[in-house]
């Protein structure tokens, strides 16, 4: 595996702790139109059709500029046409982001909202949308990182297509760990952003269209920058060539970041260290006396959200810090009712920077006056 630089390590749900190589490929400079570049664009959209695989005959891959909020946004304000209706699938903060996206640009939405702790099944699904009226398209969270849950997306793909609706999936913190078949769930908008589980750098996200989705979406977009048709027009027409200056140096370093993905041996190796990453996570935390959150079947590997302790002492903000100071950066919580923190299980680490982790907390917890399970004190 390739060696990690110097300093804080990164459980977080993106941006991760990434590789010193994948770091060192930024080191170059190059113009939006060079050659070299415009080849580095072609590969990375061929090598993430590849990791489907998804057919290039069906499927076509757009890169946009901006965090994974904005390819998101881009799609939502693109792909919807002026008389079109969104249902959103909410069990958590992206979700709800994901609604309001829809807000702000006008377009009629409808709100299918659950729990927190709770994920969406088909069932539940095909409930609202056989009384729900004029629903062209449903949008939903793969792993809504918020609680760390896993909802049923291909399942819920089924439904949807029966119901004659367009799928929009958010995978911006699975795709890459967690396989994902889009043309057996009726997937038509796939996206994700590359500081995620490909382990590269912020500064651009990705769209795996299918390509009659695409070819629809002409003419629909409410925005000029974020016109995701317009932008996978102009690389189909130029070459690769972005519409407006392209992030190059988070580019270059994706496609080492592939080329580390694949020496790795592919998404379901990187999927199993992330899962043993995980497993070692939760065996420790419980070990420690911390309530995961989640039920376990319900519980994804790429981030788990634990409770706070019982003990007036824990205090999370003084708890993050002084394992901030200790090289190890954690999330605080993001759930409506619940007082959680959150750990990542992804990214350039392995149980070895877990266990680092999970020796520093109780030192932590010791120090914060927060009583700890005497047995792993020591």
């Amino acid at each position: 595996m390739a060696t990690i630089n110097p300093g804080k390590l990164l459980f977080t749900p993106g941006p991760l702790t990434t590789s010193s190589t994948v770091k060192g490929a930024m080191l170059r400079d190059l113009g939006s139109l060079d050659r070299d570049f415009l080849t580095t664009v072609l590969n990375i959209r061929t090598r993430l059709l590849d990791l489907g695989p998804y057919p290039r005959e069906d499927f076509e891959c757009v890169l946009m500029q901006g965090s994974g909020t904005y390819v998101v946004e881009s799609v939502i304000s693109s792909v919807i046409p002026r008389d079109g209706k969104v249902l959103v699938l909410v069990n958590g903060a992206y979700g709800r982001r994901i609604a309001q996206t829809a807000r702000v640009h006008g377009i009629a939405l409808d709100v299918l909202e659950v729990e927190e702790n709770r994920k969406f099944t088909p069932e539940l699904v095909a409930e609202h949308l056989a009384v729900a009226s004029g629903i062209t398209h449903v949008a939903v969270v793969h792993c809504e990182t918020t609680s760390g849950i896993l909802n049923q997306v291909e399942q819920i793909g089924h439904v949807v297509h029966a119901a004659g609706a367009s799928y929009i999936v958010d995978a911006m913190s699975s795709f890459g760990a967690i396989p994902i078949d889009m043309a057996g769930s009726h997937i038509d908008f796939l996206i994700s952003s590359a500081n995620k589980c490909i382990e590269g750098v912020p500064g651009f996200g990705f769209v795996i269209a299918n390509r009659r989705a695409l070819d629809a979406a002409k003419g629909h977009a409410r925005t000029l920058s974020l016109d995701l048709y317009d932008q996978w027009a102009s690389m189909e027409a130029n070459h690769g060539h972005f519409r407006f200056t392209p992030p190059i140096q988070s580019i270059l370093a994706f496609e080492q970041a592939l080329n580390e993905l694949d020496e790795e041996g592919g998404v379901g190796a990187r999927g199993e260290r992330y899962r043993q990453n995980h497993i070692a996570l939760c065996r420790g935390m419980k070990a420690l006396g911390f309530e995961i959150y989640l039920a376990e079947e319900d519980q994804s590997f790429i981030i788990t959200s634990f409770r706070y302790p019982s003990s007036p002492a824990f205090r999370f903000a003084d708890f993050y810090e002084r394992l901030w100071t200790r090289g190890f950066a954690i999330y605080p919580g993001k759930l409506s009712h619940e007082s959680c923190f959150r750990i990542g299980s992804i990214g350039r680490i392995t149980i070895t920077e877990i266990e680092a982790l999970l020796t520093a907390i109780p030192q932590v917890l010791c120090e914060m006056g927060v009583e700890i399970k005497s047995e792993v004190i020591g």
